[in-house]
């Protein structure tokens, strides 16, 4: 881990300012493309806060406060690639106001991000050359990073999407070797080094051979040896941002990549993806994550995306809020330091006239309000009243308590058993043994759709407690104890 240099505090307001100042047309921020967006010039004060890992590994930080910095992202593959200036301030600033704080984004996009250009007609590289990257194409990355900026907001960016270093699947084509990609690591790590940036190399991608052996120090694969060049041209450019990695569903970056081994690596991500509801790896990844490598963070990067179809086909049915739910809870319960949330359309910003890639079907302005969003904050809000990284999860808290099905009630409490939160998947009572709890306590039914809580007196009897959340029992009927 860094804990070295990423413990010093690295003062990028003085850097900032004479840019914050000139943010006028032809000036310091260049893509001024076309004139009619001139009105979207980022005026606003920067908000830039480094963030760090907890000694110990335990959770993500600011760096200034050293106050947790619980990771509550929203999936925008195709944002910059496919959005203009004003369709990327509405999308940040209504995803701001949802509570979001890190967006997932990608530079080198997947559909078709070599050959077909932005809105304002630009291509990322000079042809396809990962070392020749076109100024005009990242002037209009730029405008979104001074954005994300002043709404403080983290850009989780993406290098490149992972058919460009394994076509396991995609367009492609294959354009990096270990060379050019420790170069193109430079440059990102270079130009963005002072700002809400926070890499995630990958893109649903796993390097090959699956089974690299990092404890016994193997010879890295050309895929492997890839993604360790790109991320040491970051890490030794970058001012100290956070570095992690995005694989393909079913998998968690833990697998292939260690921080003790990859010493830009931060924190991992898993991904549990869109096959099944009630997906168990929502609970299993984190645990063990956590096990595998200690020294790092474990999020859920990649989970059911709402309104996405099950297992991609609309026969199925299709993934709602309460899936999203289902999910998120599962997995900050089960010990991951944040997750990340998606809506199936607008992680590739559909509207009509595009290409629906697996039935999309809503424009994704009416997606942005879909309902499960603004419910994904009232994780985020309930878990930081609590010292949510040192914190247990107890799959055997309670007595009985369902266990399959989809009805699993995931536990994280303290040491002592003085703070306890149980997510409970259909509302089902649930009883627990009073020699767990203090004589005098405090007990909350917390409305995941809502963000409301209200206190409630358990029953008492032969020697248990006994805690019965509102509603019948059924699908979509969850509630979060708060003891």
């Amino acid at each position: 881990m860094k804990f070295t240099h990423r413990s010093t505090v690295f003062n990028v307001y003085p850097l900032l300012l004479p840019l914050l100042l000139c943010l006028s047309p032809g000036t310091c921020l260049r893509a001024q493309s076309p004139a009619s967006d001139g009105q979207l010039e980022v005026r606003e004060s920067a908000r830039v806060r480094p963030l760090r890992v907890a000694e110990g590994g335990t959770h993500l930080a600011y760096e200034d406060t050293e106050a947790p910095f619980f990771y509550l992202g929203d999936t925008a593959w195709e944002l910059l690639h496919r959005c203009d200036r004003a369709e990327v301030r509405h999308y940040l600033t209504t995803r701001a106001e949802q509570g979001f704080n890190v967006i997932q984004t990608v530079l080198l996009a997947e559909l078709e991000g070599l050959t077909d250009p932005n809105p304002y007609g630009h291509l990322p590289l000079e042809n396809q050359d990962p070392t020749r990257p076109v100024e005009a194409y990242f002037e209009h990355v730029d405008f979104a990073v001074h954005l994300a900026d002043s709404l403080g907001i983290y850009l989780g960016l993406l290098p490149t999407w992972g058919d460009k270093f394994n076509k396991k699947w995609g367009v492609g084509p294959e354009i990096f070797t270990p060379e050019n990609a420790r170069i193109y690591g430079e440059f990102l790590g270079r130009r963005y080094r002072n700002h809400n940036v926070i890499w995630i190399l990958g893109g649903d991608r796993n390097p090959e051979p699956e089974d690299p052996e990092f404890f016994e120090g193997t010879e890295y694969t050309e895929d492997y040896a890839i993604v360790d060049a790109m991320g040491r041209g970051l890490d030794a450019t970058n001012a100290g941002q956070l570095i992690t990695y995005h694989p393909q569903g079913g998998y968690g970056s833990y697998q292939f990549f260690h921080s003790e081994v990859n010493t830009w690596l931060d924190f991992h991500l898993f991904q549990t993806g869109h096959g099944t509801r009630n997906d168990k790896h929502n609970y299993d990844f984190p645990r063990a994550g956590n096990k595998t490598d200690e020294h790092a963070p474990v999020i859920n990067g990649e989970p059911c995306y709402e309104d996405h179809p099950i297992n991609w086909r609309p026969a199925n049915g299709w993934f709602d809020a309460y899936d999203t739910r289902q999910a998120a809870w599962w997995s900050v319960l089960a010990g991951a330091d944040g997750h990340v949330f998606g809506n199936h359309n607008i992680w590739q910003m559909w509207q009509p006239g595009r290409k629906a890639i697996s039935a999309a079907r809503t424009p994704w302005r009416e997606a942005l309000r879909y309902p499960a969003a603004p419910q994904m904050a009232h994780v985020k809000n309930l878990l930081l009243q609590f010292p949510y990284y040192e914190m247990v999860t107890d799959f055997d808290y309670f007595i009985q308590a369902p266990n399959s099905g989809g009805n699993e009630v995931v536990t994280l409490r303290t040491d002592e058993g003085e703070r306890v939160l149980a997510y409970v998947p259909h509302g089902h009572t649930l009883d627990v043994l009073t020699a767990k709890l203090p004589d005098t306590f405090t007990a909350k039914w917390y409305d995941p759709r809502t963000g409301s809580s209200f206190v409630f007196t358990p029953e008492r009897t032969a020697g248990r407690w006994r805690f019965d959340p509102p509603g019948e029992v059924g699908r979509g009927n969850d509630w979060v104890l708060v003891v």
